[in-house]
């Protein structure tokens, strides 16, 4: 594919960047002028800076010599994430005109590794689940998923090559599945939330939308690693870009259907119990029993506790422009005894422990990224269950644009690793990408 066709992919315009084939700034009208074409209809930005980003592209140009691995990148940027020259207002009436004093920690690895930040992606309110006003590029008339939901729409439109979401619960899995790219979510504390919103710090991690697993990780390798002022992070386990390009034996691959298997949609069920056994290898099955069911109303006592801390004083300062959902969220954390919070961090160790012992032996665990296609867009953002457990124990997770339903939307496959183990994982997706496309 050329590299200017179709929104391209990531590593392609930088490598040519690099060599010289074109410049950040043609690079950068590009997909300015794709956004031109079709954001009236999405609606991916809830803050859009061309001039800038023509600036930044013509400062790139003047320095290729020293350009870093994302030398002249075009990247959106989720309106939760902090950006100090663009406003950050996280998709919420209360918080209109924010402007950060300072970058989130991986918008500064972004531009110091020569990215140019475009402009500011729409997320769902408050990064909760109240729709913002983005549509799904694939059908306009269905939701792109919650609550990175701008992110996955701008990567899904062609509009940047790659986009930085968040996701606590399914917030990146659920959408590159119904928009059709690739969302990774890396190991907890892989890459830094420092200057990203709180919600609830056990299982806040922030990722990546992109076309290609390559794609995705040469981002991630820009901007993962250790940070002081994020307790949680970790440093880089390798080069995940060297992993998705490695030759060698395929992975050992497990499935699991889980607990919550009956709210995926019977023709979901079906065409991944086909996408199973068209594999070119045996995938084994991985019995997630009833007991992993907790993780749901872990994962809700975390996220309210969390928000409440979190949203709650400045929430209560401006009640009448906070949607009920919202506002609910807020008062069942509160709710929430210092015991049945203590009870959900221990659930969430023991499920942790559990989970891991069971997909350690594989490179990943295939499983469903979302219930179904993309709803249509009056029914809500979507279910997020699929990804509820493997956020929740800290996982490294992929959606993998591998399914079409019958009406030829895109559903996702969840690829799930074990907790650290992302090196295997990008090695088993970037196989699994390129067998799926045969």
């Amino acid at each position: 594919m050329n590299a200017m066709s179709e929104g391209g992919a990531a590593r392609d315009p930088v490598e040519r960047l690099r060599r010289g084939e074109t410049s950040a700034v043609e690079t950068m009208r590009f997909y300015l002028r794709r956004i031109e074409a079709r954001e009236n209809e999405v609606r991916a930005f809830a803050y859009l800076a061309p001039e800038a980003a023509i600036a930044a592209a013509e400062k790139a140009d003047a320095a290729q010599a020293s350009g870093g691995p994302l030398h002249g990148l075009p990247v959106a940027v989720k309106d939760i994430i902090d950006t100090a020259d663009m406003p950050t207002e996280f998709g919420g009436e209360i918080f209109a005109g924010r402007r950060p004093r300072r970058d989130a920690t991986i918008v500064s690895r972004l531009r110091s590794a020569g990215a140019i930040v475009v402009g500011k992606a729409v997320t769902s309110q408050y990064a909760l689940f109240v729709p913002g006003p983005t549509r799904n590029p694939r059908d306009l008339a269905r939701t792109p998923g919650g609550s990175s939901s701008g992110s996955a729409a701008a990567v899904a439109a062609g509009f940047v090559p790659v986009a930085l979401g968040t996701q606590t619960n399914g917030s990146i899995i659920r959408p590159a599945s119904y928009c059709g790219v690739v969302g990774f979510k890396p190991s907890l504390g892989l890459l830094p939330r420092t200057g990203v919103l709180r919600h609830a710090p056990l299982v806040d991690h922030p990722g990546v939308f992109a076309r290609t697993v390559a794609d995705a990780a040469i981002v991630i390798d820009a901007i993962g690693g250790e940070d002081a002022e994020d307790a949680l992070s970790r440093p880089l386990p390798g080069s995940l870009l060297a992993a998705a390009n490695a030759e060698g034996p395929p992975p050992k691959l497990g499935f699991a259907l889980g607990p919550f298997e009956d709210r995926a949609d019977p023709a979901t069920r079906a065409a991944f119990a086909v996408f199973i056994a068209g594999l070119p290898v045996k995938a084994e099955e991985v019995a997630l029993g009833p007991e992993f069911a907790k993780a749901e109303g872990t994962m809700s006592d975390l996220m309210c506790a969390g928000v409440a801390e979190s949203l709650g004083p400045d929430i209560d300062r401006a009640k009448d422009r906070v949607p009920e959902r919202v506002l609910r969220i807020v008062a069942e954390g509160r709710a929430l005894s210092a015991l049945r919070l203590m009870q959900a961090w221990t659930r969430r160790d023991a499920l942790r422990v559990d989970a891991t012992r069971l997909i350690a032996p594989y490179d990943a665990v295939l499983t469903f990224a979302s219930s179904g296609p993309a709803p249509v867009a009056s029914e809500g953002t979507g279910d997020p269950i699929f990804a509820t457990l493997w956020s929740l124990i800290g996982a490294p997770a992929m959606s993998l644009p591998l399914m079409r339903a019958a009406n030829g939307l895109p559903i996702g496959v969840q690829a799930v690793g074990a907790p650290g183990r992302d090196l295997d994982l990008v090695r088993a997706t970037a196989w699994l990408m390129r067998v799926g496309a045969r």
